[in-house]
C-alpha cells in the first residue's frame, strides 16, 4: 500500500461509516413515521394492534419482557399521550428523514442541522435517562452522539474539499464563494 492510499484509507473508512448511520438513521425515521400513523388512532385502536401483534409471541411465551410491556404500554395509554406521541414520532421522523436526505445529497447547510436537531434530542435522551435509567436509551443516546460527531467530521471534510476545490479554479460548490483575486 502506497502511503498515500494508507492516509485515504481512514477517511474512506469514515466516510463510509458516516453514509451507513446516516441510512440507518433514515430507515428510524421511516418506522417512526409508520409508529405515528398507527398512533393516530384511538387507544383502544391502537390496544387492539398491539394485542394483534403480540398475540403470537405471548402465545409461544406467555412471560416475553418486551411483548407484555407492549400490552402493558397500550393498556395505559389515553387520548392525549396517544396524540403526542403520534406528533412526536411523525415530526421528529419527518425532520430526520429530510435532513438525512440532505445529508446524503451533499448539501452543505443541513449538516448544522442535523447536529443542532439530534443535539436537542440528546439532550432531550440525557433528561429522560435521569428520570428513568434504562439500557436502551443509553444505546440510542450513544449512537446519536457517534452519528453527531461523524457529522461534524464529514462536515469539516466536506468544507475543506469545497474550499480547496474553489482555490483550485474549479467551479465552487454549494455555499463557497469564490476568492477575490488582486490584480
Amino acid at each position: 500500500m502506497r502511503k498515500d492510499d494508507e492516509r485515504k484509507y481512514p477517511q474512506d473508512v469514515l466516510d463510509k461509516t458516516f453514509k451507513v448511520s446516516q441510512v440507518l438513521k433514515g430507515l428510524d425515521g421511516v418506522l417512526e413515521l409508520i409508529g405515528g400513523i398507527l398512533l393516530l388512532g384511538s387507544p383502544a385502536q391502537v390496544g387492539s394492534l398491539v394485542q394483534i401483534l403480540t398475540r403470537h409471541e405471548l402465545s409461544e411465551d406467555p412471560h416475553d419482557l418486551v411483548a407484555r410491556a407492549l400490552m402493558h404500554l397500550a393498556g395505559t395509554m389515553t387520548v392525549s399521550a396517544t396524540l403526542f406521541g403520534a406528533i412526536y414520532l411523525l415530526l421528529h421522523g419527518l425532520v430526520k428523514i429530510a435532513l438525512i436526505w440532505a445529508v446524503l445529497k451533499d448539501k452543505l447547510w443541513a449538516y448544522p442541522w442535523m447536529i443542532a436537531f439530534l443535539g436537542v434530542f440528546i439532550l432531550y435522551q440525557s433528561y429522560e435517562l435521569v428520570i428513568a435509567f434504562t439500557w436502551g436509551m443509553v444505546l440510542l443516546t450513544a449512537f446519536d452522539n457517534f452519528i453527531v460527531w461523524l457529522t461534524m467530521h464529514e462536515y469539516r471534510a466536506h468544507r475543506a474539499r469545497t474550499k480547496y476545490t474553489a482555490l483550485d479554479g474549479q467551479p465552487a460548490a454549494e455555499g463557497v464563494t469564490q476568492p477575490e483575486t488582486t490584480g
